[in-house]
């Protein structure tokens, strides 16, 4: 049976597809082409891979873990206004940017400024410690010690990133995009070091769009361009997310509207896309959904109802509108597998909780050290809070398993599934995977019509069990499918309480 879209992507993890069936052959009908999947870690985001499942399997959505409070914005030139947070790892140094500003809640549509926004840095060695050097590049009201890297246009949403691009010259190694639309568009800087910053033209590189968000470039090195998203509007005043490609992010072209699988029109504020480290043919977007629930009960049972009444009266939106993170990936930039279950959602309850641009997540993904000695490295999020009220807005790690975002999933009784065909380059497969203690996970390797490939059938197949980010995979103790490399196969896996995150050859 094929994968049902419309229940894996809207339905998260109550999204069971269940049929029972004696034998494991691909479906009848026309099969998905051969892929050429090389030696590529392929995660379970979407469905791309998978052409059949039987018995009880699922795609199983998954959450990041909250931990500590890394950060709060408190200085005089910071604010609860501080936001748009841009977070990555530059060889040892951990780096950190974000829009430095504070306001006041008040009666009228209007948030008066107390201070003017400005782009600020922080660094760790770590991801979890960090600090706010006293750069001494700009002041606030005459005090240089500060940590501010730029002021004036861009300093909105100031978004840096690492050129990646071969052959970029060191002097300017990191960008930035930044600016809005009334200050003509988005600027594009450059630095050598991520402190010192330059305009790399005078003039904006990107016109078309409302840019009233945190809006990003990179480097794409599976079609050798880079890649823009930025804020937009529909025709129907929806926020919408933007794209276009250039090869020297000066001159853009191909510029058009993300679309998406099987979802819904919905207000996205945020874009986040990155090529994911560990498959970089893989774009994962953490686009921040903002939904307004109007005045009912249930909002006035949420967190600080004194405040939420104040930011009421100076506009409904200030405290009707709800935030959260998103999850969407993509094999070809524009075309998106949406989750229209929340990735990172409010959660339970508590002070500074479920109000408009809680959640938010910085831009980018790092890996941080589990706090369980000898347990893999983590993906770390860093998530917005503290905004609209007090000292000034802080930022929350949350953390997730490597590959971590979706797995194929299926309970005690089992459940299977088989891929479309396949070639591949390398003599063993690894599988990111995560059993209980009597569950398990076998994994047959077919043939393109699907019959079992002697040596490798389920019969040959070992057992495997554990916890494990890449396990090599086994047949009667031989791990070696050399000899299939370029060869178009399936993969049968076969699971009982187990998680499937992703595979791979090498």
């Amino acid at each position: 049976m094929p994968i049902d879209r419309r229940r894996f992507l809207g339905g998260g993890a109550a999204a069971a597809v269940t049929v029972h069936a004696a034998a494991a052959r691909p479906a009848p009908g026309k099969p998905k082409p051969v892929y050429a999947m090389g030696s590529r870690r392929e995660l379970f985001v979407d469905d791309f891979l998978v052409e059949r499942t039987s018995g009880e399997l699922f795609y199983q959505l998954h959450h990041p873990i909250a931990r500590e409070q890394v950060i709060r914005h408190a200085e005089p030139w910071e604010g609860v206004g501080s936001a748009y947070h841009t977070v990555f790892q530059d060889g040892d140094t951990y780096r950190m940017y974000y829009r430095g500003h504070n306001f006041k809640v008040v009666k009228g549509p209007n948030l008066p400024k107390t201070n003017q926004e400005v782009a600020c840095y922080a660094e760790s060695r770590d991801g979890i410690h960090w600090v706010k050097p006293e750069l001494g590049l700009f002041d606030h009201q005459g005090n240089k010690k500060t940590n501010i890297v730029w002021r004036g246009n861009g300093c909105h949403n100031f978004s840096p990133f690492v050129d990646r691009r071969p052959g970029c010259p060191d002097n300017a190694r990191l960008k930035a995009l930044g600016g809005l639309r009334r200050e003509g568009g988005l600027y594009l800087f450059q630095s050598p070091d991520g402190v010192r910053w330059s305009l790399a033209r005078n003039k904006p590189v990107i016109t078309n769009g409302y840019f009233d968000s945190q809006n990003i470039a990179f480097w794409d090195p599976t079609i050798h361009k880079y890649r823009a998203y930025w804020r937009f509007f529909t025709p129907a005043e929806t926020r919408a997310i933007r794209t276009a490609v250039s090869d020297d992010l000066l001159t853009w072209s191909d510029e058009r509207d993300l679309t998406y699988v099987d979802s819904p029109e919905q207000h996205m504020y945020t874009n986040n896309i990155i090529p994911y480290f560990r498959a970089p043919h893989l774009l994962l977007g953490f686009p921040m959904r903002y939904t307004e629930r109007g005045w009912n009960p249930s909002m006035r049972a949420l967190p600080d109802l004194e405040n939420r009444r104040k930011r009421i009266a100076a506009h409904p939106r200030y405290g009707q509108a709800l935030t959260e993170t998103q999850i969407m990936s993509s094999r070809d930039g524009t075309r998106f597998a949406l989750w229209n279950d929340a990735f990172l959602p409010p959660g339970i309850q508590r002070p500074d909780s479920w109000y408009y641009a809680h959640n938010s997540v910085a831009w980018n993904i790092v890996t941080t050290k589990s706090s369980l000695p000898g347990a893999p490295d983590e993906l770390s999020f860093y998530a917005g809070g503290g905004q609209w009220h007090g000292p000034g807005s802080t930022l929350t790690r949350h953390t997730l398993r490597q590959d971590g975002f979706v797995s194929v999933r299926s309970p005690s009784r089992g459940g299977e599934l088989i891929t479309r065909p396949i070639t591949f380059q390398g003599r063993r497969l690894t599988a990111n995977f995560a059993t209980s203690a009597a569950g398990t996970m076998k994994v047959e390797l077919q043939s393109a019509t699907g019959e079992p490939i002697p040596g490798f059938s389920l019969s040959d197949a070992d057992e495997t069990f554990g916890n494990e980010l890449d396990r090599t995979v086994s047949w009667g103790g031989s791990t070696d499918v050399g000899r299939l490399a370029n060869r178009p196969i399936r993969i049968r896996v076969t699971l009982r309480d187990a998680d499937l995150y992703a595979i791979k050859f090498s």
